[in-house]
């Protein structure tokens, strides 16, 4: 792909959201826009159509008697009808409020209670059933609207809503540092906060990733990532709609693998959690093949890992990198063909990814770019470049991004993607912004001479044990959720004299340990064998053998049932409520001790 390739729309031509997708229909109204899976086949949405549907939403809101200003709410998967009914909203002035389509009713409830939100469009019938008995009493809650039934009253389904006819495009003018979008965070403790992002700071940060880098007309991205995420919405829906790229939407998680052959993309967008999986399950089919094949694979890694080195100017020529177009060809293209073979930029972003991941994937030759940011960024802070990928790094700030390290190395950001604060909670935002401007972001961080930016911590998620020993638990638990047995782990002992550990184990991994062992999977009895607990903590020190030696389990509980949102243990980000686990798990963890 060259230069020649590249039809960005600037912030200001866009001037707005809703300015964005008229700026793209007057250049491009017939190229394609969407790419989606429908009655048993992968159908195309040109501009054009994706315009027409928007009016007719703009239409039927306009009916309902909203006035600039007011919040609607959306809690739908991805799909071209998100962006088609958050296009509608915008483009008549008012304001959207992304749900989770996994979050809890409750917290729903608590989101559209404090916006006031006036219209929800859900997916079915199904979401509404158990949304009805906390939201049906809510004020200013005016219209329901379901993509599909089964219908129950009062809710209505969209297409009886819609108009029948054609409708005209409508642009409310909008002050491009107008309120755009109330987006919530998903806190770990306590309630989420509506963090205010207005048309300016989405416009200006996706603008800034593509001059991280560009994205071109011809690219096409897979989405799958939930467009409530603002990782998702400013770049796998704004930047592709400003470059004039393709979006295909996955059918569902499950068939992730499936979609990425189906569409071989050439953007992906993701999380750790993604490459994780991949990796693991590379692994576990590795550890089955002969010793020839394992040593062939892990040959190629070092070698591709060489040559990726060599490439970025960071090492020299070496012999052995005669050998890597062979490998190449033997063992990466195939794992790459999995990914759809056609991969220029896979980003990961939103959490930290494991070294041993990140250069598994490099080594393959697979594009990986880390990055970082927050909900209140718009959320992109900073990225790797293809030129310049320093892959245990979080990548050098966006161009037109101030960052600087300040009070207990706390990562410091200023710049035209920060937030306007936190809807209706004043003393929230003087706590993150201080008064020069500067976005305390929580996260602990330092920056090398050459701008690139690690990620070491959280101010708040440090364990000080009883003889004051600190230390991260996050980074141990992504250590030990490598092994394969983990599913998902938390690590205890705030001031305790020790470490102690709560592990999900994956359900297939756990049934071929406990059959060697000797005991039956399906007795809960099991999980607490002592022998096979101590064969349990001989694999977690194993992962944990690159922290300092007080850095150790000591006791661990192990259970079956995985930690969700449905349960109330993850956050809709699939982040662990730290609190509710281990109050969940109190007794567990007493025992421990």
């Amino acid at each position: 792909m060259s230069p020649d390739n590249i039809d960005i729309i600037t912030p200001e031509e866009a001037g707005s959201l809703p300015g964005l997708l008229q700026a793209r229909l007057r250049r491009t109204p017939r190229a394609v826009a969407y790419r989606y899976y429908d009655q048993g086949a992968w159908r195309e949405m040109s501009w054009e159509a994706l315009a027409a549907e928007v009016a007719r939403r703009q239409a039927a809101l306009a009916a309902e008697g909203l006035e600039a200003g007011d919040r609607v709410a959306l809690m739908l998967g991805n799909g071209w009808q998100w962006v088609a009914f958050e296009q509608a909203a915008l483009g008549l002035g008012l304001v959207v409020v992304p749900l989770y389509v996994n979050d809890r009713p409750d917290n729903v409830a608590f989101i559209l209670e404090e916006t006031e939100s006036r219209v929800l469009l859900l997916d079915d019938g199904e979401q509404w059933r158990g949304l009805a008995p906390v939201v049906s009493g809510l004020a200013a809650l005016r219209r329901v609207l379901l993509c599909r039934g089964p219908l129950q009253a009062p809710a209505r389904l969209l297409a009886d809503w819609l108009p029948a006819t054609e409708q005209p495009l409508r642009l409310t003018p909008s002050a491009t540092h107008e309120l755009a979008t109330i987006v919530y965070t998903s806190g770990t403790v306590g309630r989420p906060k509506g963090v205010m992002l207005s048309h300016h700071n989405i416009l200006w940060n996706a603008h800034a990733c593509h001059r991280c880098n560009a994205v071109y007309a011809s690219d096409l991205f897979l989405s799958f990532l939930p467009l409530s995420h603002t990782l998702e919405r400013t770049v796998g829906y704004y930047l592709p709609m400003m470059a004039g790229a393709t979006v295909a939407y996955n059918r569902e998680v499950s068939l992730l693998a499936e979609d990425l052959q189906a569409i071989r993309p050439t953007v992906l967008i993701s999380v750790p959690r993604i490459y994780e999986r991949i990796h693991d399950r590379i692994m576990g089919q590795l550890s089955q093949r002969p010793a020839p094949a394992r040593s062939l694979f892990h040959a190629a890694v070092a070698v591709g890992w060489r040559d990726f080195l060599h490439r970025q100017g960071r090492a020299g020529w070496h012999p052995a990198l005669l050998a890597w177009p062979l490998l190449r060809r033997l063992v990466a293209d195939k794992i790459r063909d999995r990914l759809g073979g056609r991969l220029r930029i896979a980003v990961c972003g939103g959490a930290p990814l494991s070294e041993t991941v990140a250069k598994l994937f490099i080594g393959l030759g697979v594009p990986l770019l880390q990055g970082y940011g927050m909900t209140e960024t718009s959320p992109v802070v900073s990225a790797n470049r293809l030129d310049d990928n320093v892959p245990d790094s979080v990548g050098r700030p966006l161009p037109g991004v101030r960052c600087r390290i300040g009070r207990d190395e706390e990562l410091l950001v200023k710049s035209p993607g920060v937030m306007l604060g936190y809807w209706r909670r004043p003393e929230a935002s003087a706590e993150i912004m201080d008064a020069e401007g500067w976005l305390h972001s929580g996260d602990k961080a330092r920056m090398d001479a050459e701008g690139h930016l690690y990620i070491t911590g959280r101010l708040k998620e440090i364990i000080v044990l009883s003889n004051g020993e600190k230390l991260p638990p996050a980074d141990m638990e992504m250590a030990i959720a490598l092994h394969p047995l983990f599913d998902q782990v938390l690590i205890c002992g705030e001031g305790r004299p020790y470490l102690v550990a709560l592990a999900v184990l994956n359900p297939r991994h756990w049934e071929a340990l406990a059959r060697e062992q000797g005991l039956d999977p399906a007795d809960p009895a099991a999980l607490r064998d002592p022998a096979l607990l101590e064969r349990v903590l001989e694999m977690v020190a194993g992962q944990l053998r690159a922290f300092p030696g007080y850095a150790q389990v000591r006791r661990i509980a192990l259970t079956l049932e995985p930690w969700s949102v449905e349960n109330g243990l993850l956050t809709p980000t699939l982040k662990p409520r730290r609190s509710r686990i281990m109050a969940r798990y109190h007794d567990d963890i007493e025992a421990l001790y």
